[in-house]
């Protein structure tokens, strides 16, 4: 017993090193401080991308023991400083994430208490404040009270919880599968096909549906469809429709396409990841009209609520059919089984091991109230506008005017004496190697297109100014190589 005791003393000595000293806590937290302080305060002056791989050897875990400022070290030098910076202003490329210093401060208090969030009886106040936050949601978008919900990682995770909810309300296994119909657009965001592939539904028939001019679903083409799948002896059993596309930011007829779907007793799901939040503001709010009519809802706080990645949404009408593949029950978790307690999110979601997301999210509406927030989306729509208008004048086309903060346009072949695909091409290479601004491209209908996308809370008109000055520095540079 005492060589025991002995054997345990000595791995005392090693591992209190896990649980530091108040002044050396006091020390770090110092540094970090500081170092996000010159992050913070250098973004308006660095660029946004920045090509470059990492020295993998920074990076190689031995036993030896680092300090905390070689640590910092190569966390500027080989993370910060490579790729996008999408804490940046600047990042106005794909669908920019958020990133705001009060949301960090809450992930900060969500670690250190490190809350288990995945069943009331373990955190009843991370439960109870998750549960909360996803009934804030359900009043914005009018689901109702019986609806349920769960904040995940993010709109992959999200859409992969509704669209297996809308599998299990129909049914949809075995030889079902190969007869089974599922509409959507063909700019829907790639990881509904993911998601197809994750819950054995790879061999449904997907119909991508016909788009109008402004890249929206046609309510009575999809219709049209639904009927001749009918009479084909098909099952038709879910409609996707997008409320902010990830290429141009369409959103597509909510309410139409929601009749439609109620009328043929079909799941209607609807993608709101990007788009979203920006049904707070007033001169949005009637594009959203028939939202309500979903029976599953995707959207992502960290996007429209400009909160650091790691925080999606989803929101299904239907409680039996999302605990179907995710209420279970095990003899080690006894102790925590009551019916009569609050809805657990481990219930209604592929997650047991639950982050305390919820918290990222609460403290800053709570500290900030929803104004500032929405301040900022009605920010971001006219800055996109005031965008285009500097590009129409610098002679670039564009693309229709954008239901949300997404566009997108090209150099015209009229002003050229080459193929515009291949010029466009040259544009965007030139930005990328320029890095002070970051934009992204897509193909439009066979076209190369340059996409903008606003949505960082930092983007500022100061920002779309270097935009604009960078891309005419990028026009010359291209010219000049094909002439």
């Amino acid at each position: 017993m005492e060589d025991l005791v002995q054997k345990i003393i000595a791995l005392d000595k090693i591992s209190t090193a896990l649980e530091p000293s108040i002044s050396k806590r006091e020390k770090y937290q110092q540094q970090i401080e500081k170092f996000a302080n010159q992050f913070i305060n250098s973004l308006s002056n660095t660029h946004t991308y920045q090509k470059g791989n990492v020295l993998n050897n920074d990076f190689e875990i031995t036993a030896q023991q680092k300090s905390l400022t070689e640590i910092l070290t190569i966390y500027s030098e080989q993370v910060a400083k490579k790729g996008i910076n999408c804490a940046s202003g600047g990042h106005l490329g794909y669908i920019p994430g958020g990133g705001i210093y009060t949301a960090a401060l809450a992930d900060f208090l969500a670690a250190i208490t490190n809350e288990y969030a995945g069943m009331y009886f373990a955190s009843p106040g991370a439960v109870t404040m998750e549960n909360e936050v996803i009934n804030w949601m359900k009043s914005i978008f009018k689901f109702p009270e019986s609806a349920v919900g769960n904040l995940t990682s993010g709109g992959s995770i999200a859409n992969l919880i509704a669209l297996t909810a809308a599998r299990d309300q129909h049914e949809i296994k075995n030889e079902k599968i190969t007869t089974s119909v599922v509409y959507l657009s063909p700019h829907v965001h790639h990881c509904t096909q993911k998601a197809f592939k994750i819950i054995g539904l790879e061999d449904v028939i997907i119909r991508y549906l016909a788009l109008d001019g402004n890249f929206k679903i046609i309510p009575q083409q999809l219709e049209q469809q639904i009927i001749k799948d009918k009479k084909q002896g098909l099952n038709p059993f879910l409609v996707i429709a997008s409320a902010g596309t990830t290429d141009t930011g369409a959103i597509d007829p909510l309410d139409s396409i929601g009749e439609i779907t109620k009328k043929h007793r079909i799941w209607y799901h609807i993608d709101a990841a990007y788009g979203g939040f920006f049904i707070l503001t007033k001169c949005k709010q009637a594009l959203f009209k028939g939202i309500e009519k979903a029976d599953s809802l995707v959207i992502d706080p960290h996007k429209g609520l400009f909160l650091p990645y790691g925080l999606g949404a989803v929101l299904v009408k239907e409680k039996k059919a999302v605990f179907h593949s995710h209420y279970y029950q095990a003899n080690y978790m006894q102790d925590a089984i009551d019916e009569n307690l609050p809805l657990n999110p481990a219930d209604v979601s592929p997650e047991l091991t639950k982050h305390f997301r919820a918290l990222r999210m609460w403290l800053p509406l709570q500290l900030h109230g929803i104004k500032p927030f929405i301040a900022a989306l009605d920010e971001k729509l006219l800055l996109v506008s005031y965008f285009r208008e500097k590009l129409n004048k610098l002679g670039f086309l564009l693309g229709p005017l954008p239901d949300l903060s997404v566009s997108y346009f090209w150099y015209p072949s009229s002003q050229l004496n080459i193929d515009e695909n291949e010029f466009n091409k040259q544009l965007i290479k030139f930005i990328h190697e320029d890095g002070t601004i970051f934009l992204s491209s897509t193909i439009i209908n066979e076209k190369f297109v340059i996409r903008i996308a606003v949505l960082s809370f930092r983007t500022k008109k100061e920002t779309i100014d270097k935009a604009v000055e960078m891309i005419k520095r990028g026009l010359k540079t291209t010219k000049l190589l094909f002439n």
